[in-house]
Order: structure tokens, then sequence, then C-alpha cells
């Protein structure tokens, strides 16, 4: 099984996730003879400055097209960036919080579930061949094609069971045990 579940829930140096996303996708950027611009790379930085699933608008918030200009970017750019970022393979949506998230696994052929927490909104991308095996059984049994395949799951991450009493950090994750 494959999952940063690892770095997804604890505080540690995301300096290290940013940089190493963003070296992984320059090189599956250059084998593949994409282009990882500018605009590309800062939506994929700001997208892997934490393990909260970012919205567009929120990404749009977070960035400036030139740090000190303080020019804001508008949201068709974002949207066309992470369209990019889908098509490589170095982001994810989680449909339930139209939201995106960075891939810790790019260039590997993987059908993902995302493990998120309810409290502090951290997801945790995680992959598992029994899992993806099950659906993929299970839907040829009754003919249906599988062209995508997207599992979330929501529960509270070992830091928030910890500290039950916390007040969530303005986040809302829906399920349906809270619509």
């Amino acid at each position: 099984m494959l999952t940063n579940s690892r770095l997804a829930y604890h505080n540690h140096d995301h300096k290290r996730c940013v940089n190493a996303a963003l070296q992984r996708a320059q090189t599956l950027c250059n084998d593949s003879q994409a282009r990882l611009t500018p605009i590309r790379e800062a939506v994929l930085r700001t997208i892997w400055a934490s393990h909260r699933p970012l919205g567009a608008y929120d990404i749009v918030d977070k960035m400036t097209l030139n740090g000190s200009s303080g020019k804001r970017i508008q949201a068709p750019t974002v949207y066309r960036a992470i369209e990019f970022l889908l098509e490589q393979g170095l982001v994810h949506r989680i449909a339930s919080l139209n939201a995106y998230i960075g891939c810790p696994f790019p260039g590997n052929n993987h059908n993902d579930f995302f493990l998120i927490c309810r409290a502090c909104g951290s997801a945790a991308v995680c992959c598992a061949e029994q899992l993806s095996n099950m659906v993929s059984h299970t839907a040829e049994r009754t003919g249906f094609k599988v062209e995508d395949q997207a599992i979330e799951i929501v529960g509270l991450c070992p830091e928030c069971q910890e500290t039950p009493n916390q007040p969530p950090e303005n986040v809302v994750v829906k399920s349906k045990n809270n619509e």
C-alpha cells in the first residue's frame, strides 16, 4: 500500500514536501515534454504548501503572480493550471470538497482513496491494490466499465483523535452524516 499518511497528519517541514513535489513534477514534465510554466509551478507549490485540500478560489486567494508586486492571479488561469496538473497526474481532485491535493506518487499508475480528517481538514492519499482489485472485480461482475476511481473516507486523523475537544480550524468536510 502506498500512502503519505505519516506526513499528512503530523507537523513537519512542508518545504521538503514542496521541494520534492516540484522536483518530481519537473522530471515528469521533462520526460513527457510538457511545460511546467511558472504559473503551473506556482499553483502546484500552493497546493503542496499543506496537506489540506484547496479549492481553486482558495488557491487564487493564496497566490500572487509576482510575489512582491501583489498582482492577483485570475481564477481562469488557476483552473487552466489545475487542469494541466491533473492531466499530468501531479494533483488529485477530491470531489466531495471540490478541492485539490498534491499527488505524492506521480508517475505511478494507481487508484486512490483519500482519508480526510473532518476536524483539521488534512487529507492523506492512499493506494491499495487489494481495494482497486475489489472495485474492478465487482464492476466486472455487474458489467460496469470503470473509467475513474476515487474513494473518500472521512474521520479523525491521529492528531485530532488525541485532542478531541480542539475546535476545527474553519474546516467543513461534507459527509452524509452531517449534511
